[in-house]
């Protein structure tokens, strides 16, 4: 349901996340359960740094796994190639338009790099247009993945209306 009570079950009004190459098995759990809890797909992009049998993943995500809809992609231009159309928003700690600033869709893709290293550069360069940041303290490198994936994803549905009501 959107902010309004109207359904936002189809595929092509509904904002999706993508975790490229995670390597923290808790990280990807609490991923997995924001996901679940807001009804935004999951998509994992490998390699991964973990097995998707890993104890502290399936720990992190609860029992909300069955909830999560979740797909898991060989590579990233696998990943692109079926999401054709879509708008990939990447996000960065260090370049791009603040939250403030960016104007999402409805249908935008979010994309979050791997904890180490965050998304490539070249990728992040290539669109300029299309990376956002949260706006921090320059004296902290980076964010926890899953709390930058709560913060972006929750302004991504606060702008497009798309959040649930309860």
């Amino acid at each position: 349901m959107d902010f309004d009570g109207k359904s936002t079950d189809s595929p092509s009004s509904r904002m999706e996340i993508a975790l490229y190459q995670p390597e923290i098995p808790p990280n990807t759990g609490n991923v997995a359960r924001l996901s679940a809890a807001m009804g935004v797909p999951l998509h994992l992009i490998r390699p991964l740094g973990f097995s998707l049998e890993d104890r502290y993943l399936r720990r992190a995500g609860l029992d909300y796994w069955p909830y999560v809809d979740l797909t898991v992609w060989d590579s990233f231009e696998e990943f692109l190639t079926a999401k054709q159309g879509i708008r990939m928003i990447y996000t960065s700690a260090r370049m791009g338009v603040t939250l403030y600033d960016f104007r999402f869709r409805q249908t935008d893709c979010l994309v979050f790099g791997p904890e180490t290293r965050g998304c490539p550069t070249e990728l992040l360069e290539s669109h300029p247009e299309n990376v956002a940041r949260i706006p921090m303290d320059s004296r902290v490198r980076s964010l926890n993945l899953s709390t930058a994936a709560g913060i972006v994803l929750f302004e991504a549905l606060r702008q497009t209306r798309l959040l649930r009501k309860t």
